[in-house]
């Protein structure tokens, strides 16, 4: 089979894995740079146009969108899908990801469990916000941050009206969400293929950090997920459209609290805590559902 993959640097370790799981099992694959690739929108034949060429139909595309490109690597994905291609993920399923209120308003309609999220517009309505998730200490998130990036413990009420109003007067979207305090600088992340959970590691931030994020200097290590978990995650999945993803949980007394739905979840802390080879589980699931030999067929309409 032939796969592309959209990443712009093909050094990072899940690109190079996915890579080496693809020409392992047989495939060809192209790591493409989603800022180098060329649209036409304009005919009735979807075409992409990279390094000065038409790129050829594939089978499969991967896509490792980084959030600062989402809008422009989701044009280039959608005009993939197009001419057929099979995505791992679709536009559509990342782009409600990438949206972390939306997001959320979506788990909460399919009845999965989260941490209490408030939500409003300007500083006048902190007290209301804060109130509603249960008081300070609480969590103070921007919209668009990645990689624990954005995001604010406000240990006391004053301190997070403070923050609130900072973020308002900069016209930038914050959501409050409750410190879930028995979590401490923990959670866990599930990756789910094809509605299973294929690895799980648990994340513990570094001392005197409430982020558990490994970009943020936090370690990774092997854990077991109960069944409960199991089921939230692959719903959560289910729930946003990703056949891919790493599922964000808190461990609390009333049971596992989805954080975040992340469709371009890295490899390199998941396979190295546990020993699991995520980059093939991936790569058999494009196997078992692009369909292979049909590209032809289902032309670029």
């Amino acid at each position: 089979m032939r796969f592309a993959m959209l990443a712009r640097n093909p050094d990072l370790y899940s690109h190079r894995r996915l890579v080496a799981a693809a020409e392992a099992a047989g495939h060809q694959i192209q790591v493409i740079n989603t800022l180098q690739v060329h649209m036409n929108i304009t005919s009735n034949r979807p075409m992409l146009r990279y390094g000065g060429s038409d790129l050829p139909l594939f089978d499969a595309v991967i896509p490792r969108i980084g959030a600062s490109i989402t809008h422009y690597g989701l044009a280039v994905l959608r005009q993939f899908e197009m001419q057929g291609v099979y995505p791992l993920n679709e536009s559509v399923a990342i782009g409600r990801s990438r949206d972390k209120l939306r997001a959320l308003q979506i788990l909460a309609r399919a009845g999965i469990g989260m941490p209490v999220t408030a939500f409003a517009h300007g500083p006048r309505k902190a007290e209301d916000v804060i109130r509603e998730v249960g008081g300070a200490p609480v969590v103070i998130k921007l919209l668009e941050g990645t990689q624990g990036m954005g995001v604010v413990l406000a240990e006391t009420e004053a301190s997070a009206k403070s923050v609130i109003e900072a973020f308002s007067a900069a016209n930038v979207n914050i959501m409050v969400q409750e410190f879930v305090r028995e979590c401490g600088a923990t959670d866990v992340r599930a990756f789910v293929v094809g509605g299973r959970v294929v690895a799980a590691m648990r994340r513990i931030g570094r001392p005197g950090e409430f982020r558990s994020n490994l970009h943020r200097g936090g370690r990774a290590e092997p854990t077991n997920i109960s069944g409960d978990e199991g089921a939230v995650a692959v719903d959560a999945a289910a729930a946003i459209g990703l056949n891919v993803c790493g599922v964000d949980m808190l461990r609390t007394d009333r049971g596992p609290l989805v954080m975040e739905v992340n469709s371009s979840p890295g490899l390199e802390g998941v396979e190295t805590s546990t020993g699991v080879d995520v980059a093939t589980e991936i790569i058999a699931f494009l196997e078992a559902n692009a369909r292979h030999g049909d590209t032809v067929t289902r032309g670029r309409g």
